[in-house]
């Protein structure tokens, strides 16, 4: 049927339409509370906001089914009044049980409205409105997931930026909370390199957050040059989840930063992830996905200096207490020596099992296994770092020579 051949209502069709505003605004109230459990869920504010959304569905419907039925109807006015932030409470799948509820009341309210013959008619322009509207309230719906989702975008760009930058500041503060991080814990920073893949920067983003989401937690990321980073937030155990994820990472090592408690401090998380990719070609054997920790011997020599401080603290500054000066004499010995227990007992004049005791006493306190061809490199890392640190720290508390002034010999005239 065209245009043209479409049947116009009768006047007392359109009367009893255009009266009926208020009625079957009421009806459509009531039937949502009654039929619509997220409805009654809602704060008042919110109720209150779709129910001016149902009642300007109405008043659209009048006048469109009074006026022009051949051209579409207006999903301005329906929508104008609800807040952007309306689609963030009120899904697309509720809007579409709201338009089911009122098509469902004009429906019920066919036999009293429509005058004699025009009882199909109303119900065909019902439906025929029904399902522009359904399609309107998709477009605003992606429409508004469209602008979110690019808000989010420059958003999340920029607290990971501050994150990297170590500025966890208000303005971070309130971003983060915008994206819903302000209360997610156990965060960890992993940075690899970004993939080759056909949508770009985004699509490597987009698809390793989805990932990091299946694994149930949450992910901030962005490609910085060649460098894919992220921030894993609500998972205790990063390791797992970035092996089930580490598809989505370009080839090349993949370093997993310390955990922290919150965003807010994972500023240390990502200067020791990043430290770690920078250092990883100097380790060949390393597992491709290693944690920064493993990398301190890499980092230390790569000049990172909260690097050599930890290794330093860790290995060095234990063994260098007055109380346990054999055991480093013992570690610098056995190191020296090759890591064998014969020459080194024979260095210090001690039965090779006293040289094992003493060994397992280093890795008691300070959990580097000397045995271990890694472990000893890193310790004679630490030792070298250590004998450094004290020698600049003697040179600048011993008091300098004074030169002894001389004086010349005045001549009388």
């Amino acid at each position: 049927m065209t245009a043209a051949d479409r049947r116009r209502p009768s006047s007392e069709t359109s009367r009893a339409v255009d009266r009926s505003a208020g009625e079957l605004a009421t009806l459509a109230a009531r039937r949502m509370e009654e039929k619509l459990a997220w409805y009654r869920e809602l704060p008042a504010a919110e109720r209150s906001q779709v129910g001016l959304v149902a009642q300007a569905g109405i008043s659209e419907f009048i006048a469109w089914f009074r006026g022009n039925e051949d051209s579409a109807p207006s999903a301005i006015s329906i929508f104008a009044n609800a807040p952007q932030e309306l689609t963030r409470t009120v899904s697309l799948r509720h809007t579409l049980d709201l338009v089911r509820t009122v098509v469902e009341v004009v429906e019920s309210r066919v036999e009293s409205l429509a005058g004699p013959g025009d009882e199909q008619l109303l119900r065909e322009s019902v439906l025929r409105f029904s399902r522009e509207i359904a399609f309107a309230a998709a477009e605003v719906y992606a429409g508004a997931a469209e602008a979110r989702g690019a808000w989010d975008a420059r958003l999340e760009a920029l607290v990971v930026d501050a994150v990297l930058r170590g500025e966890a500041d208000d303005s971070m503060q309130s971003r983060a909370a915008a994206l819903g991080w302000d209360e997610v814990g156990h965060v960890t920073v992993v940075v690899g390199t970004t993939p080759l893949t056909d949508g770009g920067a985004a699509a490597s983003v987009d698809a390793l957050r989805r990932a990091v989401r299946h694994e149930g937690g949450e992910a901030l990321a962005i490609v910085q040059r060649t460098r894919l980073i992220a921030i894993l937030g609500g998972i205790e155990d990063p390791l797992a989840v970035v092996s089930s994820v580490s598809d989505r990472f370009g080839e090349g090592p993949i370093v997993v930063g310390p955990t922290v408690p919150h965003l807010f401090a994972a500023g240390r998380s990502a200067r020791a992830a990043l430290s770690g990719l920078s250092a990883a070609p100097a380790w060949p054997g390393a597992p491709r996905i290693v944690e920064s920790h493993a990398l301190l011997p890499e980092r230390a020599l790569a000049g990172d200096v909260p690097a050599q401080r930890r290794l330093v603290d860790q290995i060095h500054r234990p063994l260098a207490r007055s109380a346990q000066r054999t055991l480093l004499a013992t570690a610098e010995a056995y190191l020296e020596s090759g890591r064998s227990l014969e020459a080194t007992s024979r260095a210090l004049f001690v039965h090779p099992n006293t040289v094992r005791y003493r060994l397992g006493r280093i890795e008691d306190l300070t959990h580097f296994d000397l045995t271990q061809p890694r472990d000893a490199w890193a310790a004679r890392i630490a030792l070298a770092l250590g004998r450094l640190s004290d020698a600049d720290r003697a040179s600048r508390t011993s008091p300098r020579p004074q030169l002894e002034e001389t004086s010349k010999p005045v001549r009388s005239s």
